[in-house]
């Protein structure tokens, strides 16, 4: 939220320097993020009036203008396309310098004296406007220093306001905060009441109760549609960042800055009534003023006009019903929304709004008949006319209210540290305009109807702190000894996992947690996706299901950009909608959280060298990589692959599913070249995704003597059919020799001349060894002859010779 020095001053008159107000507005939470000085430099410059203007007798754009500037008439040289006779403007005078270091001096351009410069809003760095001269109302004083009448040099102010404060998203709530930072009460000008001197009302009907509790209107006719905003508003406009577009939109625009109530006019002669708010209808649509046509559906609250949308509640008016340059007539509508009905919807539609902004964090529901008084008022000052009693309708029930909050004495220094006096902590409160009661062991505190953000005790004790001043809570160690930290030797740490990734040659990626719906689909991993009820964007409007969709979109981004050999993994958190392991008082289930690791993988197995030829990632590369994770387990005879049930969005003859102790954990395995054309790759990509949990778990470390007895390694040959997997040959060899086989290994497949078709042949190493004694030959002898018998029994084995 930007906002104006000047401004804030005028409601709570500050003895503090301006470097000391930035300091308390970031020590009281309301940081400031940029501060950018307006108006400086601008001695010199003073309000001049155009008395006279002839065409240059050298240049067609330039024109010799005859200036009063309160002093005499002066003759200034100006190519501003809007200079002419008895427009006011600022005129820098000689021996001026304008921000920028520009020096005013008298000069002939092509041959005609100036003395001075008429100045556009750029050139005195009070706007970027630069095509023309910055315009003075009528009424302005010719010779008064520019700075004195647009209450010069001022500083804007951009807060970073955290979303809890809505109440500080008004230069009243602000000043309320600020006044009570620097010890001062604040006493917000009173809004008066206009009594009606007009008859004419348009009747209200509010259908969508809960989502509009209250909604006030009121018409005012007969205004003057000449009539300019006054250059005092566009100044504070202008400086809080809304850009002015006319009178009485900005009438609405500074009530919104002023009180946090934001408003709508309407053109009254484009209204039939009654004003309604109801649920907008499937498939209506809406042209807003920013002449976009909205696509509406039930999530959205719309304003009607005789049942016809005229308006999108909380977010934007419709363009069909707006205020033109020729109304004379307007309906005022200030009302308060639910912020769940408000919440998302401006950025379903790819748009922001200060309106939204406001509604959606929670706007006092106690504004919007006094905003309708206050610009009422404004109106009536500028452009006359007659205003009309305000309407209401409201549903008590669905208003918010403010609960008392208990707070205890005890419980201040637990949390702070520190004791305050009972009368501070009440001062402090009762400056923030709560109601404070005295209890027993405390306090009992009613926050203002403006503070959505005080719910319970620990919001009252950081609103002590925050007005106390964090600087005077001294910062202490914890007492006592914190315990040692345990760690687990059943579990491996993450990091030991991410490490080995990295020494794999693998680079860590951070993705977003939030992914597109339709990426999602692409996948078919949509099934249980979990939508967000307020999305950032509308390509993040879902949480992810799996690791994959992200890190496959950072593989294709680094492919774009040029990167032939792309390794990434990540491990990260997935949700997935609950299914029927709810708690009976809940009536959805729980979303699931599962912690994944992930690795994607295309181009080259190894980085470009000279020892050795290049060639592609394969299925092997990626499962070497990912069995150096399951070694670590030190449980290798606990994992297995399998071909079962394997994802749609896998290549069906390069994939395997991962299990542990026989339960599946993960897949790996190359994407499926439907899903590749779908995602515009164009090579082979490889990945993996298995559950942390799994790979962390590991048997407790053990100690054991180095043999005292030498090993026996004995290779055979098999021919064997094609389907029999190796992973099954281990598991058959491992049961059937038992514990002298210390290791087995396949240091070769051969498949061609020799052999039966559909068969192949395996060169399998046995490593045999005793701890209690040394084999010997016969020993060795017959445990291979075991191994051979047993897998020509499972699988039909025959030993090569």
């Amino acid at each position: 939220m930007k906002v104006s020095e000047n401004w804030l001053r005028e409601l709570v008159p500050l003895s503090a320097d301006h470097p000391a107000l930035v300091e308390r507005l970031n020590m009281i939470g309301h940081e400031v993020e940029d501060d950018a000085p307006v108006g400086e430099s601008l001695e010199g410059v003073a309000v001049a009036r155009i008395v006279e203007c002839a065409k240059h007798p050298q240049a067609d754009r330039l024109q010799v203008c005859r200036v009063d500037a309160g002093g005499g008439i002066l003759q200034v040289v100006c190519g501003a396309p809007n200079a002419r006779a008895g427009l006011l403007a600022p005129l820098a005078k000689v021996g001026a310098t304008l921000p920028g270091g520009i020096v005013i001096k008298a000069a002939q351009l092509r041959g005609v004296e100036s003395h001075g410069m008429l100045c556009s809003a750029k050139e005195l760095g009070l706007d970027a406007d630069a095509s023309g001269l910055l315009e003075l109302p009528d009424d302005a004083p010719v010779g008064a220093p520019l700075a004195d009448y647009l209450c010069l040099p001022d500083h804007v102010l951009d807060l970073g306001l955290t979303p809890n404060r809505a109440d500080c998203l008004s230069m009243n709530g602000l000043a309320a905060d600020v006044a009570a930072a620097f010890g001062m009460r604040f006493d917000p000008p009173v809004v008066g009441v206009i009594p009606p001197s007009s008859a004419r009302r348009i009747e209200i009907g509010v259908e969508a109760v809960a989502d509009c509790p209250r909604y006030c209107g009121r018409c005012i006719e007969g205004i003057d549609p000449s009539a300019r905003t006054p250059r005092w508003m566009r100044e504070r406009l202008q400086r809080s960042g809304v850009r002015p577009v006319g009178f009485p939109v900005d009438v609405t625009q500074y009530v919104m800055l002023e009180l946090g109530q934001p408003m709508h006019a309407f053109d009254a002669a484009k209204l039939q009534g009654p004003i309604g708010a109801r649920r907008a209808r499937a498939g209506e649509t809406l042209k807003l003023l920013d002449e976009r046509e909205a696509a509406l559906d039930p999530d959205f609250l719309v304003i009607t006009d005789a049942d016809r949308p005229v308006a999108l509640g909380g977010v934007m008016g419709g363009f069909d019903t707006r205020v033109s340059e020729g109304t004379h007539d307007v309906f005022l509508e200030a009302a308060h929304f639910a912020p769940a009905a408000i919440a998302g919807r401006a950025r379903k539609l790819a748009m922001q709004t200060d309106a939204a902004h406001r509604f959606e964090r929670g706007v006092d529901p106690a504004l919007p008949r006094i905003a309708l008084e206050r610009a009422a008022a404004l109106i009536l000052e500028t452009a006359g006319g007659r205003a009309g009693p305000i309407l209401e309708t409201a549903s008590p029930q669905y208003l918010p209210e403010r609960s008392q909050v208990l707070l205890r004495r005890a419980r201040i220094p637990r949390v702070l540290g520190i004791t305050i006096a009972d009368g501070e902590v009440a001062r402090i409160l009762e400056s923030l305009d709560m109601r404070v009661e005295p209890a027993q062991d405390g306090w009992r505190v009613t926050p203002p109807s403006r503070r959505f953000d005080i719910e319970r005790e620990e919001d009252l004790i950081e609103e002590v702190a925050r007005i106390h001043g964090y600087a005077e809570i001294p910062a202490r160690l914890p007492a006592g000894e914190p315990p040692a930290p345990v760690d687990d030797e059943t579990r491996l740490p993450q990091g030991a996992l991410r490490a080995q990734m990295v020494a794999r040659d693998y680079r860590e990626a951070v993705c977003y947690a939030f992914v597109d719906a339709g990426l999602l689909k692409t996948w078919n991993l949509d099934e249980r996706a979990i939508p967000l009820a307020n999305p950032l964007s509308a390509d993040l409007g879902v949480m992810r299901t799996s690791l994959l969709p992200g890190l496959v979109e950072a593989l294709r981004a680094n492919r774009n950009r040029q990167q032939a050999r792309v390794r990434l993994f990540e491990t990260g958190t997935v949700f997935l909608r609950g299914h029927g392991n709810a708690p009976q008082r809940q009536p959805v289930a729980a979303p699931v959280e599962r912690t994944m690791l992930a690795a994607v993988s295309c181009g080259a197995a190894r980085s470009e060298q000279w020892g050795e030829r290049s060639r592609a990632v394969d299925f092997f590369d990626l499962k070497g990589d990912l069995e150096s994770l399951l070694a670590m387990t030190g449980e290798a005879p606990a994992w297995s692959f399998d071909r079962e049930s394997l994802p749609s969005w896998l290549h069906p003859g390069r994939a395997a599913r991962v299990l542990r102790e026989g339960r599946p954990v993960g897949v790996l395995g190359s994407l499926h070249p439907q899903l590749l054309r779908m995602l515009d790759l164009d090579q082979d990509v490889y990945v993996f995704e298995a559950g942390i949990d799994a790979l962390t778990r590991r048997g407790l470390p053990s100690a054991h003597g180095l043999p005292r007895f030498p090993s026996v390694r004995r290779d055979i040959a098999v021919e064997l059919p094609h389907t029999v997997a190796w992973s099954d040959v281990g598991s058959l060899l491992r049961g059937t020799l038992g514990a002298i086989l210390v290791q087995v290994l396949i240091f070769d497949v051969y498949t061609g001349q020799n052999l039966k078709e559909g068969e192949k042949s395996l060169a399998i190493g046995l490593i045999l060894q005793d701890d209690s004694r040394t084999l010997t030959v016969e020993d060795a002898d017959h445990g291979v002859a075991a191994a051979v018998a047993a897998l020509e029994t499972a699988f039909g084995a025959r030993l090569r010779s």
